[in-house]
């Protein structure tokens, strides 16, 4: 049996699955029946079906009529479009915040950088979305955060993907810290570069396209 943490159960049952989900466990299309994981973790199906009700609200798990829920793939057409609409969101950011450093994105770097080798991939991707989301909300503009929100399970699922490219975090980190560093420097011309180019990445296959 899979042991849970001690906080409420349908909390603790999502958050066991939200790290599967995004350290690459689960892969996208298996299906999640309620039996099997209410078998697997102990707990009653009302309890599964409430854990997977907030991962389906999170946007990281899609339930259809008479299917179990799954995992929705993130194709690279998908990713391709995503950053296609993340790129000028994230150079308002980098407008509004050259010559400026952002203490919670700091915060979140620190503690990605202090990840235990071992550690899921999940908890990479929890401290890559805090950095960014926190220099979007630093700009303080509550549409840009709504729009940039919007975006946060593709991204997260999509960052997935990721732990085949940063099998060293540390090289993860340093990108991380390098494009701290610049927005913080400016001026702005140089802030919007350095997120341009940090957002040019692939997510292992083919350049993204750039913006016309």
């Amino acid at each position: 049996m899979i042991l849970l943490r001690t906080v409420s159960t349908v909390d603790a049952l999502a958050g066991a699955l939200r790290q599967r989900v995004l350290s690459g466990e689960i892969e996208p299309g298996a299906p999640l029946p309620e039996q099997e994981l209410a078998a697997a973790y102990g707990v009653a199906r009302p309890t599964v079906r409430e854990a997977l009700a907030v991962l389906v609200h999170e946007g990281l798990l899609r339930r259809e009529r008479n299917r179990s829920a799954y995992v929705p793939e993130v194709t690279m057409s998908d990713l391709d479009d995503l950053m296609y609409v993340r790129r000028p969101l994230e150079d308002l950011m980098a407008r509004a915040l050259a010559g400026r450093r952002v203490d919670a994105a700091d915060e979140a770097l620190a503690r990605m950088d202090a990840l235990p080798a071992d550690a899921p991939w999940a908890e990479s991707v929890a401290e890559h979305m805090a950095l960014h989301e926190a220099l979007i909300v630093a700009v303080g503009s509550p549409r840009l955060e709504r729009l940039y929100g919007a975006l946060a399970a593709e991204t997260r699922l999509g960052l997935v993907r990721l732990r085949e490219i940063y099998e060293d975090r540390d090289v993860l980190v340093a990108e991380h810290r390098e494009l701290l560093d610049a927005i913080a420097r400016g001026p702005a011309d140089a802030a919007r570069a350095a997120v341009a180019a940090h957002l040019s990445h692939s997510w292992g296959a083919a350049p993204l396209r750039e913006d016309t």
